[in-house]
């Protein structure tokens, strides 16, 4: 078996390194993907989004959320800009916070096939309500250091 060189390793990725526009929705955004380099051992990938923002489907008015998504890859990982303009792609898209949440960790789930996927939706209130959505698919591997997602439950002014 011959080892690729990095530009072979890597020529499928059209996003990364180029001008890479904001898709105008969640289904035009592309996912692109990688061989895990590190495929003889189960381990955590975790991608922090703070600033999430998606729209109201009813209302238009803006939603804000703080997403925690962890993964035990199996033979693929995400490309993090990819991931970045996928997420960015929902500030003009209109649903849901349990379809936003759950729908950003199936389409993970289709383009990577992890071992293991969660992602905790912290949503700021509106209507006086925060809502907090939670997705998973998959067993978490045994023996795999998952740290808490630390994000606390909203206590408002406190």
């Amino acid at each position: 078996m011959s080892k690729k060189t990095h530009s072979e390793r890597y020529e499928n990725l059209d996003l990364l390194g180029g001008d890479s526009p904001i898709p105008a929705s969640p289904d035009q955004a592309k996912l692109e993907r990688v061989a895990n380099p590190v495929t003889n051992e189960d381990y955590l990938i975790r991608f922090v989004c703070p600033e999430f923002t998606s729209l109201c489907p009813v209302t238009g008015q803006p939603d804000f959320a703080h997403l925690v998504i962890d993964y035990a890859p199996g033979q693929w990982i995400v490309e993090s800009k990819s991931l970045k303009l996928f997420m960015t792609s929902f500030r003009n898209h209109g649903d849901f916070h349990e379809a936003c949440t759950v729908g950003i960790g199936q389409r993970l789930v289709k383009e990577i096939a992890p071992k293991w996927l969660r992602i905790g939706g912290y949503w700021y209130p509106r209507g006086g309500i925060p809502i907090d959505v939670f997705y998973q698919n998959g067993n978490q591997p045994e023996g795999l250091w998952v740290p808490e997602q630390g994000v606390a439950p909203y206590r408002g002014r406190g």
